[in-house]
């Protein structure tokens, strides 16, 4: 792995104190969950609100006499960035843990570089599974497994189910981007203040949602982002291109997406863009399942569908989105790793379905069991009637993880140089080749700047 990770991470003290906390570890032991009076620290960032511990819980421990769980809530409000921060410290000050709960790529893959997480390859091997295979995400760093996949949130698009009925347009379910901007283009309508747009695009800004700049690099099985595994520069990919040119069109010809000026200036948010019914299309993260019923503070007042993320070409395979998901790992200190490991695969496989809090991300789960998990998530809601379930179901189903890329440590200053570039062309100030070329050249310098 790059060993840029480790810079700035954590303080040299901090580091200190996870390399003494890890080295106490003892060798996995050979048989199962057999050993009496176990107790597991399982570390997270998820609250009982979001992730249904005592249930989970209760669930495993009935039917594993002699273990117990014991949950560290990392922070209250769910911060990640929170909860991160105390999961260091607790590392550095050498308390005991055995099962640790990262909520984004990054976070898992700076602490697989410093040595907080077991790899599981031995214990998968014993189990006789593949995680490729097993699970909808491969979690694989440097070709070793550190920990299995929790919960499922793919992106997809959210569509205003009246709007394509006035426009007689069906839901779709195998769909392209030059198909998706057709529908922008038809679901368009009215001028001025008052115009109704066929889509709105939340990004890129101030060198965040840069998904948006790569809608049709994050569709692929692989190369999915704008850096290689092993930090190289990944914009030569004809597909960087090929999404500019689709945000340009949409926006300067078609004009059937929400103008990017309009987005910074009016600093305009996703949900009030599709809720107050702005923009008859949304492409975005299905984190939104709790929301697209509507709530208390953004109110749904139409019918809502939803549709897989669109495909680059015809022959592409079908479902390929950006996901977000729990990485849960095994403690590198932890004195009980193949307790903790048991935990692991049977609360991302089993207990995902008894949480029926998140879809999972285990490809095992039967579809009664998503539907039954969407059920509950849209009860939470307060108009789920208005939700097309069945569109929301089979999308979940139909979709899957790209290859994980490890984020480099200077990938803040690539989203930030990009995002330069492309407010430079979609404001009008240069065009696409040039965009193409500033972004590779000033990706290329921070990329050496960083190896010395």
């Amino acid at each position: 792995m790059n060993k840029k990770w480790l810079k700035g991470v954590l303080s040299g003290a901090l580091l200190t104190g996870l390399l003494a906390g890890c080295s106490g570890g003892d060798a996995a032991p050979e048989g199962g969950s057999e050993g009496k009076g176990v107790n597991l620290r399982l570390y997270t960032y998820g609250t009982e609100e979001a992730y249904n511990w005592k249930k989970t819980i209760a669930s495993y421990e009935e039917a594993n006499p002699g273990i117990t769980v014991e949950v560290v809530n990392l922070s209250e409000k769910g911060d990640t960035a929170e909860a991160s921060k105390k999961l260091d410290l607790a590392a550095a000050s050498g308390e005991p843990m055995d099962i640790l709960m990262f909520s984004d790529a990054a976070g898992y893959a700076q602490r697989v570089a410093l040595g907080m997480a077991e790899p599981l390859d031995d214990y998968i091997a014993k189990d006789g599974y593949k995680v490729e295979e097993d699970y909808k995400i491969d979690t694989r760093l440097d070709g070793k497994v550190y920990a299995l996949p929790g919960k499922f949130n793919p992106w997809y698009v959210l569509l205003n189910k009246d709007h394509l009925d006035e426009a007689g347009l069906q839901v779709p379910t195998d769909w392209t981007w030059d198909e998706y901007a057709e529908y922008a283009k038809k679901l368009t309508k009215g001028e001025g203040a008052s115009k109704r747009y066929g889509t709105y695009f939340h990004g890129p800004q101030g060198g965040g949602w840069l998904e948006f700049v790569k809608l049709m690099m994050i569709n692929q099985p692989q190369g999915a982002d704008y850096l290689k595994a092993d930090g190289s520069s990944n914009l030569d990919n004809p597909n960087f291109k090929r999404t500019l040119e689709l945000r340009v069109k949409m926006e300067k010809q078609d004009q059937s997406s929400v103008p990017y000026s309009d987005m910074i200036s009016q600093k305009l948010n996703y949900r009030t863009q599709f809720f107050n019914q702005s923009a008859s299309m949304i492409t975005i993260g299905s984190w939104m399942n709790t929301e697209i019923g509507g709530t208390e503070k953004v109110p749904l007042t139409f019918h809502v569908a939803v549709a897989p993320f669109p495909k680059n070409d015809k022959g592409d395979s079908i479902g390929n989105a950006p996901v977000t998901t729990d990485y849960v790992s095994v403690a590198a200190s932890s004195k009980h790793k193949q307790e903790a490991y048991d935990f692991v695969r049977w609360y991302t496989t089993e207990g995902q379905v008894v949480q029926n809090k998140n879809v999972p991300a285990w490809n095992q789960v039967k579809e009664e069991e998503v539907t039954k998990i969407i059920e509950n998530i849209l009860a939470g809601t307060k108009n789920p009637e208005l939700v097309d379930q069945q569109s929301l179901v089979k999308t979940l189903l139909a979709s899957k993880a790209s290859e994980l890329v490890p984020p480099a440590s200077y990938q803040a200053e690539v989203y930030k140089a990009i995002n330069e570039e492309y407010e430079k062309l979609i404001l009008g100030n240069q065009n696409i080749d040039t965009t193409v070329k500033n972004s590779q050249e000033r990706t290329q310098k921070i990329i050496d700047s960083n190896k010395k």
